[in-house]
């Protein structure tokens, strides 16, 4: 069902790419072929859509502004390879029985949500491609453009990352006030986390980023020992003051198997139901502020 509240709070935050080349280039620089099937995630006036359809096997665009979606359907009613679907994407069923890839500028205001949907879905897209605020990006493809952030570490064992290029503001209409940037998300061939520890490994990263204290040392005090952590620091090359964000994805690996193995069971219950915990907090905070707005 539509969502009104989202719809408003959508058509305020939309910015349109406005450069037929820059799209054109950006395209160029993915792997999307003739044989791809693509959903774009808000088609907008379809400066976008009009070059999918030139390259693509088949294009879903789904508008949840109601004009835009109409202007779409008028303006490829007679092309037999686009469907423009009218909606929610975040109520959008994704393709559970063949392969798909993203294309799409999206509401950076929605960004999490959007790329939650996606990376927890049962089929994720074999690519994804994105236009979004640089900020947001960093805090997904972690190192080596920032920290990593738990966002990173949780999405890691399943995808890459890859910020393609800098967006000039000036390439929008209206010009936005944020730096933006095109990412690229691609699914791993296969995971680097085995099936059966995926539940502890959420817990243990959420367990770590809700955690108090400013270095590696106080949020991993009740599961390392001192001896345990200073061994791991010297083995995999940090120091114990370090912030948890300087850490590589590689080295959080790494601590990660040391507590599957090198920890008592009763120190691995410390982290248990972490990671719900956090989403349950976190979606009361949403909740607040979809009120408040």
């Amino acid at each position: 069902m539509f969502n009104k509240d989202i719809h408003i709070k959508l058509k305020d935050s939309q910015n349109f790419l406005r450069n037929k080349k820059l799209i054109s280039d950006l395209i160029g620089e993915s792997n999307i072929c003739k044989d791809d099937v693509i959903i774009e995630i808000g088609g907008g006036r379809g400066i976008i859509t009009e070059q999918l359809i030139e390259i693509c096997k088949e294009v879903y665009v789904i508008e949840h502004d109601y004009s835009l979606y109409k202007n779409l359907k008028d303006k490829f009613y007679n092309i037999n390879n686009i469907k423009v679907i009218y909606g929610d994407f975040l109520e959008f069923e994704l393709p559970k029985e063949y392969k798909y890839k993203i294309f799409s500028s999206i509401p950076y205001n929605i960004t999490a949500a959007i790329l939650s949907k996606l990376t927890f879905a049962d089929n994720p897209p074999e690519d994804i491609y994105i236009i979004l605020q640089k900020e947001a990006a960093e805090k997904y493809a972690g190192k080596p453009y920032g920290g990593e952030s738990m966002r990173s570490l949780l999405l890691k064992p399943y995808f890459d990352f890859e910020i393609i290029r800098n967006i000039k503001r000036t390439d929008f209409t209206p010009t936005p006030s944020v730096d933006s940037v095109f990412l690229h998300i691609k699914k791993r061939g296969n995971t680097l986390m085995r099936k059966d520890k995926e539940d502890l490994y959420f817990d243990f990263i959420a367990y770590i980023f809700s955690n108090t204290g400013n270095d590696i040392k106080s949020r991993c005090k009740y599961i390392f020992s001192y001896k345990q952590i200073k061994r791991l620091s010297n083995d995999i090359g940090f120091k114990i003051t370090d912030s948890p964000t300087c850490l590589s994805y590689e080295q959080w690996l790494k601590v990660f198997q040391y507590f599957v193995i090198g920890v008592s069971d009763e120190k691995k219950k410390l982290v248990n139901g972490s990671y719900s915990k956090l989403m349950k907090e976190q979606n009361k905070i949403d909740k607040l502020y979809r009120n408040r707005k």
